[in-house]
């Protein structure tokens, strides 16, 4: 998808204080092997701090930003991967009336850790068909702090950090210019994600604990069974997603210079990702996805705006965003940086 005069007006992000894996080992909550192999320094956490109240603070300084109004604003879009709240209550409209406080439509996606993203596609679309307004506002927001799950141990691919990210997308300006989002899937790759964990009742209803480890098992079983897992090489899918972006922005690879990835353990990162679409890890942003841990949808566009706020980007400069959500689904996101930060 090719996008024209659509603008990423302002970011806004919080990001709570860190624990150090150092500090999860001498707990007992993480292996010192582990720790070694994994790479990751820190991650962040919140202990009371809800992932709505989070993307609040994040959405109040995204708009401050930006210099829209209030009324400049047609929707907002909140995406998360965890539980947000009570049942049967809406995130997205308690972000929205402890923000902007309009009568616009506001939802929530639900699409994992590419959740932003899409909703970035959203937003593009809403803006061309919606001459009465400017602006849409995009939040993302998780907290594991929470029972049932275990931040250190429920993926051997990352750690789980809370945290929020808030983005204006607008059609008069900002800081960066959306050239293109490519997107790619491989659908089969769902039963992967699921295992052998019933769908009906809900994990959470019953009681049990979140554990992507459990449903790699039971596919390792399978496999040794003769069972062939539904399985694509994610590094695979994400570059059919990149060939479409690079495509549809009308540059090469060559000409991209940073890239913000999802956080995950360093072998995941390299394996998985960056080896597979040829970038190494001195392109991407490790030195910080490294400390915060994976804030799921809001990940990428945290790590969009701690490049562009310490300038490691600049100006005329292509960063590539990319994300990957269970499904399993790649997308890619491309921009050129068009203003620096304030002094």
């Amino acid at each position: 998808m090719k996008f024209e005069d659509v603008y990423l007006s302002s970011l806004g992000t919080y990001v709570p204080g860190l624990v150090t894996t150092e500090q999860a080992v001498a707990a007992g909550w993480y292996g010192a092997d582990v720790r070694e192999a994994s790479g990751l320094e820190s991650v962040a956490v919140s202990d009371s701090l809800s992932a709505p109240e989070m993307a609040v603070l994040a959405a109040k300084e995204a708009i401050r930003r930006s210099g829209h109004a209030a009324e400049d604003f047609g929707a907002l879009f909140h995406s998360s991967a965890f539980h947000q709240g009570p049942d049967g209550w809406s995130p997205a409209h308690y972000i929205l009336t402890n923000t902007l406080n309009t009568p616009i439509t506001a939802l929530e996606i639900k699409q994992g850790c590419q959740g932003m993203l899409s909703s970035l596609v959203f937003s593009a679309h809403r803006l061309a068909h919606d001459p009465r307004t400017s602006a849409v506002l995009l939040t993302a927001a998780d907290n594991y702090s929470a029972p049932l799950v275990d931040r250190w141990t429920t993926s051997r691919l990352s750690i789980f950090g809370d945290g929020a990210a808030a983005a204006v997308v607008s059609n008069t300006g900002g800081i960066a210019k959306l050239l293109s989002v490519g997107t790619h899937s491989a659908p089969g790759m769902e039963a992967l994600h699921r295992g052998s964990e019933p769908i009906f009742p809900p994990a959470v209803t019953v009681g049990r604990e979140l554990d992507y480890e459990a449903r790699v098992k039971f596919w390792m079983e399978e496999w040794a069974k003769g069972n062939t897992p539904p399985m694509e090489h994610p590094g695979e899918v994400l570059q059919k997603a990149l060939d479409q972006a690079l495509e549809d922005a009308g540059i090469t690879v060559d000409e991209i210079k940073r890239v913000c990835h999802p956080s995950a353990t360093l072998d995941a990162l390299r394996d998985q990702f960056l080896d597979p679409i040829g970038f190494t890890l001195d392109s991407g942003i490790w030195e910080h996805t490294s400390k915060v841990g994976h804030i799921s949808a809001a990940d990428v566009f945290i790590g969009l705006e701690h490049l562009w706020r310490t300038r490691q980007v600049g100006p005329g400069d292509k960063v590539m965003l990319f994300t990957g959500s269970p499904g399993f689904e790649a997308g890619v996101a491309i921009l050129e940086i068009t203003a620096q930060p304030a002094e």
